[in-house]
């Protein structure tokens, strides 16, 4: 059911993210503890931006297992970012190919998803009736998470103010209602779970989300500090004395101290602004 982790903060050594923490996430690519399958094997994908070189985001995606890939390994510790988003597939709705690892990219935008939507090729096509041209043109894979991308960008697009978090949190409504309203329409009462994250390198905009109010979401926590450092041999985010601030979600704890993390509340939106401020919504 996947596992993934997204960083907004002072800028960040990608290893220290991705390894080094001791149930890291490539850690959770084969030793998961919240979720009855253990291995998420069937890919991985990092997204992060250097803003000083261009707005767009770099991704680097494999099939591979995260675990076993030698060339993230080479790579992480030389790169840098203040905006991560990693992702471990275990594979659900799509084959095992790179085009249906996450995190998908379109533009200034990236966007991960842990979960799924029930019988999705139910709604597939009414879904994708709903796109323009140019978004019909982005969906490269078969994921139903690459189809909510897509069809959260034609909100977006199709909104008349100017793009701002207000204007991300309110496409990523109407993208949740019409997935919402299409179950409905075609009678699928199975649950489906999203874990939605989205961003374009300077905010982020998700939510934690189950369609059956009586069952628990999927696992998803935060934690915010100063700096995201090592003490102790222990990563985690610190206080800092100069007013930085930083976020972290993931979908299980990166450490066993419980004080340094939170539970995103269940069926609610977040936003967490360009100086790191979170805030949440009920769905």
């Amino acid at each position: 059911m996947c596992r993934l982790l997204a960083y907004k903060g002072p800028s960040v050594i990608l290893d220290d993210l991705l390894y080094e923490p001791e149930h890291s996430i490539i850690n959770q690519s084969y030793n998961a503890k919240e979720m009855e399958e253990p291995l998420n094997g069937d890919g991985f994908g990092i997204g992060w931006y250097a803003r000083d070189i261009e707005p767009s985001p770099a991704v680097f995606k494999s099939v591979q297992p995260a675990w076993n890939n030698q060339n993230l390994q080479y790579i992480s510790p030389k790169i840098s970012s203040e905006c991560v988003f990693a992702h471990v597939r275990a594979a659900s709705v799509g084959g095992v190919a790179e085009m249906n690892c996450h995190p998908f990219h379109c533009g200034n935008f990236i966007m991960m998803h842990n979960g799924g939507i029930k019988n999705f090729k139910e709604i597939r096509r009414t879904l994708l009736s709903k796109l323009s041209d140019a978004q019909f043109h982005t969906i490269q894979g078969q994921t139903d998470s690459e189809h909510i991308f897509a069809l959260f960008l034609e909100h977006l697009a199709n909104h008349s103010k100017k793009h701002s978090l207000s204007t991300y949190k309110d496409a990523l409504k109407a993208t949740v209602d019409d997935v919402l309203a299409l179950k409905n329409e075609y009678g699928l009462k199975e649950t489906s779970t999203l874990n939605l994250f989205i961003t374009d390198g300077t905010q982020i905009i998700g939510c934690r989300y189950i369609t059956d109010s009586d069952k628990e979401p999927l696992s998803l926590y935060f934690a915010r500090g100063g700096r995201f450092e090592c003490q102790d041999n222990k990563y985690t985010l610190r206080k800092t004395d100069d007013n930085q601030q930083a976020v972290l979600f993931v979908s299980e704890r990166l450490n066993k101290e419980a004080q340094d993390w939170e539970k995103v509340p269940a069926n609610h939106f977040f936003t967490v602004d360009k100086d790191g401020v979170i805030e949440f919504t009920a769905v």
